[in-house]
């Protein structure tokens, strides 16, 4: 018996040299970088931090709300992006618009709105705080406070560093979409 344990000892051994040849083998084919620590990678940036106080209506804005930035140009933050704020009192609609060629995300700080978009108005979706929403570049919306007592306001990030916005005629969907039905704004 003891010869026995003596050669499973043996084998288990040299499988476990086998194996450790394979694996220092397998990783000796891959050229392993040292992560850099902070200091290494020379950032070029600063962190920036906006204020309330310090956002800015001096941005695009569209009939119905109000735009407010915070990373842009104007508060000397180079960024590949804009954010900022958006606020529509209650009762209140924007005009129908788009940004181009910009994305939007956003995330729903308070209150709730619907949505309209699509090229007839024809498509409506309702956020409320907690949401997140994204709109695809060039397509027209609007968005609706059907609230008579609350605001809605809105974080808004858009994929290039200058806002678009691209107002529309008021009547840019009327006479387009006479069989679609319009939400009611305070119901």
């Amino acid at each position: 018996m003891g010869a026995n344990i003596h050669r499973s000892t043996e084998r288990e051994s040299n499988q476990k040299r086998h194996h450790t040849a394979v694996l220092m083998f397998a990783f000796s084919q891959f050229e392993v970088q040292p992560m850099p620590v902070a200091d290494e990678r020379k950032s070029k940036g600063t962190i920036s931090v906006i204020r309330p106080d310090q956002l800015s209506a001096d941005t695009s804005q569209t009939s119905g709300s109000r735009r407010f930035s915070a990373i842009s140009a104007a508060h000397g933050i180079a960024s590949a992006l804009w954010a900022g704020t958006l606020l529509v009192e209650p009762g209140a609609k924007t005009g129908i618009h788009h940004h181009g060629e910009q994305d939007t995300a956003v995330f729903v700080l308070a209150g709730e709105a619907i949505v309209r978009w699509g090229d007839l108005g024809e498509h409506r979706a309702t956020v409320r705080a907690g949401d997140f929403l994204y709109v695809p570049s060039w397509l027209p919306h609007q968005e609706l406070n059907p609230s008579t007592t609350a605001p809605f306001r809105w974080v808004v990030v858009r994929s290039t560093p200058e806002p678009i916005v691209v107002n529309l005629p008021d009547e840019f969907w009327d006479g387009k979409n006479r069989d679609v039905q319009q939400p009611r704004l305070c119901e």
